[in-house]
């Protein structure tokens, strides 16, 4: 078994809160994946780019996982689209700081296509295998996205080919993610693997809904919910408009909460356009911005709420979707990327074809207007979630990166 990892998470420390600028299922993964690997006393060095003032370069998270801060580009947040030009920067300060520690790591695990051109780097200098997971993909992006959303750019894709030709693992979160890496790119299904992200059991997990609305602060409505960053990708929008119609249809007093922030260059424009989209639509009263909140404190929103919407564009795998399931709440997702793993359509969930409001609004109405089968969702929904767990997906990664260690 290997002892020591080196993980490279340019663009987002898993150390930020979900939900925030570029933060999202990803620190999650990286966070909860760190945090287990260490107590099976592997020792875990995660590096991020530093984007905040005054924040050590070396934060020990616990004693075997800790996180390094390396300075490329401004100490501050900045757009995704401008990281490109400093991934080279980036790659020069990991090799400084390894070379410093005198560290050696058993294996390179990158994340994302920003991190992928340092892990092939870093493979290639140290002489150490490299797996590597994308979270997300150009090409299977620009399959879905929005008309007015910018295409994948070329150098964006260009170091995806690079990176699944250099990788000793593509890890895949899904079988459709694996067919994703065949069909939109062409690689190697001998270098492809699979494992599924997983979920704190001990913090999303059943409980009631009248203590988690209480909380909240939430009367009795029929209760939307939508979880993540604000980005055109999430399909917040077909959400607010199959809301407005479902209250058109008769269930008047629904309401729908979005919980996250603006990500992106056009994060903040499109969150502007989620509330003139439902003023426009007669619903401003109904729809609730909360901003980001904290992973603890989301299971309480998943109680408290009657259904999850995830009209998602492109999901690689859905993690929302997973840890709404384990506190009982059913999901109404599209059917695109990972969520047809993650949801069992007609058991935990109603998957969608395509981005109707109407066809959303449709399975809202039924499930909302059905107690029986409501009750029956959200039980699958907990067995379905049961699937997924942070030591599983531990224990398979150990088992590939053994694999492609013993290579």
């Amino acid at each position: 078994m290997i002892s020591r990892l080196a993980v490279i998470s340019m663009h987002t420390s898993p150390r930020l809160q979900p939900g925030v600028g570029n933060a999202g299922g990803m620190n999650v993964y990286i966070d909860e994946l760190s945090q287990v690997m260490a107590e099976h006393g592997i020792h875990v060095v995660v590096f991020t780019r530093a984007c905040q003032a005054g924040v050590p370069i070396d934060a020990e998270v616990s004693p075997l996982y800790t996180v390094v801060r390396i300075e490329a580009g401004p100490t501050r947040p900045i757009p995704m689209a401008d990281m490109v030009q400093h991934v080279d920067e980036f790659g020069d300060g990991v090799e400084r700081w390894i070379d410093e520690s005198g560290l050696t790591f058993d294996l390179i695990h990158s994340h994302y296509w920003l991190s992928g051109r340092t892990g092939v780097r870093l493979k290639n200098r140290l002489g150490i295998p490299l797996a590597n997971s994308f979270h997300t993909l150009g090409r299977v992006k620009d399959v879905n996205r929005r008309d007015d959303e910018p295409a994948a750019s070329e150098i964006r894709k260009g170091i995806e080919f690079n990176t699944i030709a250099q990788s000793d693992c593509v890890v895949a979160s899904t079988p459709y993610e694996f067919d994703d890496l065949l069909d939109h790119y062409g690689a190697t299904p001998e270098r492809l693997c699979i494992s599924p992200p997983g979920i704190d059991h001990t913090l999303f997990s059943p409980g009631s809904r009248d203590e988690a609305r209480q909380t909240l602060g939430w009367g009795n409505e029929p209760t939307l919910l939508c979880v993540g960053r604000i980005q055109a990708l999430k399909g917040f929008d077909i959400a607010v408009a199959a809301t407005a119609e479902v209250a058109h249809r008769g269930i008047d007093d629904v309401r729908l909460v979005i919980v996250g922030g603006p990500s992106g260059p056009a994060g903040d424009s499109e969150l502007a356009m989620l509330q003139t989209l439902a003023t426009d639509l007669g619903i401003a009263d109904r729809v609730t911005f909360t901003g980001p909140e904290s992973h603890e404190r989301l299971p309480a929103y998943y109680r408290g709420a009657d259904l999850l919407l995830m009209p998602s564009r492109s999901e690689s795998f859905g993690l929302v979707a997973a840890e709404a399931q384990a506190c009982g709440l059913p999901v109404i997702a599209s059917s695109v990327g990972g969520l047809p793993y993650v949801v069992t359509d007609g058991e935990s969930g109603i998957l969608i074809d395509g981005h109707s409001p109407s066809a959303f609004a449709a399975a809202i109405d039924k499930t909302l207007s059905s107690p029986d089968d409501h009750a029956h969702m959200q039980l699958q929904a907990i067995a379905n979630a049961h699937k997924f767990s942070w030591e599983k997906t531990v224990d398979r990664l150990l088992e590939l990166y053994d694999g492609i260690k013993a290579l």
